[in-house]
């Protein structure tokens, strides 16, 4: 009884408030006299209450939460780690092993197995490394994920938005344009030097418990900080950073930087954040380079991590990046250059004449990508910018249906069943121009014009920029909808 009690009590913690004070009893001295593996001890810090949670372990193996956890990895579906077992074969695996798993984690006896090592490329260039855990590894990370973070959310500033709860990057957008809007013109651009792969484990663990008090689960969570990974068939130990790719790294590395968090709002700046990536807004250039200068020290000497004073920059708003976009000096969004020349590059890649593809499949692959690019990109404005791109894009498609046709005959008898004269049609299927450019002439527009690619399912960019804006406010009150 004393033992269901004391999960009741755990579990009733992660629903509370900051401002709440978490007692499993009325009576003290009834808490103080109860084994201390059941024992939840509240402290106070400062100004918030601290639980110190005991047992943590019962609630991160309770059949409820793994069965949550084994539902959230097979919504992601990651692929297979070094053991290749793949998502769908846990469930089996489990109901024969699963109680032995339960028990190797409560006993602390259990030992990760090593992540395997993918690299995929930077939009600026380079790789970054990925540990991809086998899955039960991420479905016992999922779990402790689940356990930990309603305790840490109650921590965690208002200032970050990044892999949590509610919260979403076009919310750090508003918050940026509202800074700039009200005067602060200027951005501190932090860039953290290879964030995940520098954090060092005693400074994370110390963090850790100061909040945590389950030694089981602490002891499991360095392990897999510590976890080797496998590259060409070797293992390789890892004595810092965090495997960035697991369901536990978001959590953690907001775990880090939340001392960063309450260091900028000790000193009063107008800063938001969005996991490594964070913006301090201040009013002049002078202002910004004495900020840069003291908070890259309190990063370095304080959290162990390195500012990458390549990337790092003071400047107006309206010459740096956040999130995608650019922030003009008057507080509206518009669509970064990056962003916009990323989208190209995608585009290019889809629409290339020689993948052999049928029109309707190019059709097909690009519906997606310019539906959640645009469902991304919808708060900006970018009305001109999008009739633009839905110009190029309609191009390239011309560009890419052209060469389908192949023989000038076939090319002919295409244009004049879409209406194009018989003899205009001869003059561009004689034409010795290249498909780029016959992809731009009167009777290629003609043939292919915009209703046409509407029939034939292409997604506008342009009309659903109008649609989106018209449906719904904007978050960020200097937004204007498009008439």
């Amino acid at each position: 009884m004393e033992r269901q009690q004391g999960i009741v009590y755990q579990l009733d913690l992660f629903q509370q408030t900051r401002a709440e004070t978490i007692r499993p009893s009325h009576n003290r001295d009834t808490v103080s006299k109860a084994d201390d593996r059941r024992e939840l001890q509240v402290k106070g810090a400062d100004e918030q209450k601290r639980a110190l949670a005991m047992n943590l372990m019962q609630v991160v193996c309770s059949h409820d939460n793994i069965k949550r956890a084994y539902k959230q990895v097979k919504q992601n579906k990651g692929v297979a780690g070094i053991d290749n077992m793949p998502v769908y074969e846990f469930a089996s695996w489990f109901v024969k092993e699963g109680d032995n798993l339960l028990e190797a984690l409560q006993r602390g006896n259990y030992q990760p197995q090593a992540v395997k090592l993918a690299e995929i490329p930077k939009p600026n260039g380079g790789k970054r490394k990925l540990g991809i855990p086998t899955v039960t590894d991420r479905i016992i990370q999922q779990a402790i994920a689940q356990v930990l973070s309603p305790i840490y959310e109650q921590q965690f500033s208002d200032h970050s938005y990044g892999f949590r709860p509610n919260r979403n990057a076009h919310q750090a957008l508003k918050k940026a344009s509202e800074y700039v809007e009200s005067g602060n013109k200027v951005v501190v651009d932090l860039d953290l030097k290879n964030f995940f792969d520098v954090v060092n484990h005693n400074r994370l663990m110390h963090r850790l418990t100061e909040t945590i008090g389950d030694k089981t689960l602490l002891k499991l969570i360095r392990k897999y900080l510590q976890s080797g990974i496998m590259i060409d068939g070797a293992v390789s130990q890892r004595t810092e950073g965090t495997p960035q790719g697991s369901p536990l790294s978001p959590l953690l590395s907001n775990i880090v930087l939340d001392e960063l968090d309450k260091e900028l709002e000790v000193r009063g700046h107008k800063f938001v954040r969005y996991a490594d990536d964070c913006n301090i807004f201040v009013r002049s250039q002078a202002a910004g380079e004495r900020v840069i200068q003291s908070v890259s020290n309190f990063i370095e000497d304080k959290l162990k991590l390195q500012v990458n004073p390549e990337k790092s920059q003071v400047c107006s708003s309206n010459q740096t990046k956040f999130l995608g976009y650019t922030i003009q000096r008057d507080g509206n969004l518009s669509i970064a250059a990056k962003s916009l020349e990323r989208m190209k590059d995608k585009i290019r890649k889809i629409t290339k004449r020689n993948r052999g593809q049928s029109f309707y499949q190019i059709i097909n692959e690009l519906t997606p990508v310019l539906r959640g690019w645009l469902q991304y990109f919808q708060y900006a404005r970018c009305h001109k910018l999008l009739q633009n791109l839905d110009a190029w894009i309609r191009r390239k498609l011309r560009c890419y249906r052209i060469k389908q046709c192949k023989r000038t005959l076939t090319l002919q008898r295409f244009l004049v069943s879409l209406g194009v004269e018989k003899w205009q049609s001869w003059i561009l299927a004689l034409s010795g121009i290249g498909y780029w450019r016959k992809s731009s002439c009167p009777q290629s527009q003609q043939a292919m014009g915009i209703r046409w690619f509407e029939e034939q399912g292409l997604y506008n960019l342009t009309l659903n920029y109008e649609r989106l804006n018209n449906l719904k406010k904007p978050p960020c009150t200097k937004v204007c909808p498009v008439v």
